[in-house]
């Protein structure tokens, strides 16, 4: 069998009234307590002794610092990064405050990407492309665990590519999903947006 672990980056905000909306064109570091969640979950994929096949990251640099923490916890190496894992581009959004955000786009608009990955107007995602390198992923042969770390933006279209849509997409900082795929490439989702150590809210 092989299992799929899709993992969301640590913090990039030091609490979240900080936040802003963030995407492919703001390649920021890790906060301190980003650093945690990302040693966190190292910790807690080392715990399980998988039997890792690739750990592998977006380019952004957020993605590649929790992946390497990830990797020094678990003595694994780092693969190359992934393009297609990159965050999405937020067009005029990029950047900006929450409440701006949401004022722009209204609460309805944002709804629909978190429940559906219905981009706003602006924003930049191009969803079949997406969707067509989670496919391909999904369809590679072999056993064992694969970690990929990426963004919020981004993780959602694994679910879609397989038609597992849930209530809502998103994926916290430092939380991962787990889909198994079995020897006849038939997915099933386990688990999504769980957090090491602490329950979902």
């Amino acid at each position: 069998m092989r299992r799929v672990f899709i993992i969301r980056h640590g913090n990039t905000f030091v609490n979240s009234a900080e936040a802003c909306r963030i995407g492919a064109g703001t390649d920021i570091p890790l906060v301190e307590s980003g650093c945690a969640q990302a040693d966190r979950l190292g910790h807690y994929f080392a715990a399980r002794a998988l039997p890792v096949r690739c750990l592998h990251s977006s380019p952004l640099r957020r993605a590649r610092e929790t992946a390497t923490r990830i990797a020094a916890a678990m003595g694994e190496p780092v693969g190359g990064p992934l393009p297609w894992l990159n965050e999405i581009d937020h067009g005029p959004d990029e950047g900006r405050p929450e409440a701006e955000v949401l004022a722009r786009l209204g609460p309805e608009a944002l709804t629909a990407w978190d429940e559906q990955a219905i981009a706003p107007d602006g924003w930049k995602v191009d969803a079949e492309t997406r969707i067509a390198a989670w496919k391909a992923w999904f369809a590679l042969a072999g056993e064992g665990a694969d970690l990929l770390v990426t963004s919020n933006g981004a993780a959602r279209f694994a679910l879609l590519a397989l038609g597992l849509p849930l209530a809502s997409l998103k994926l916290r900082t430092g939380a991962f999903g787990e889909l198994s795929i079995d020897r006849k490439g038939r997915p099933e989702l386990v688990r999504w947006d769980e957090r090491p150590y602490t329950k979902a809210r």
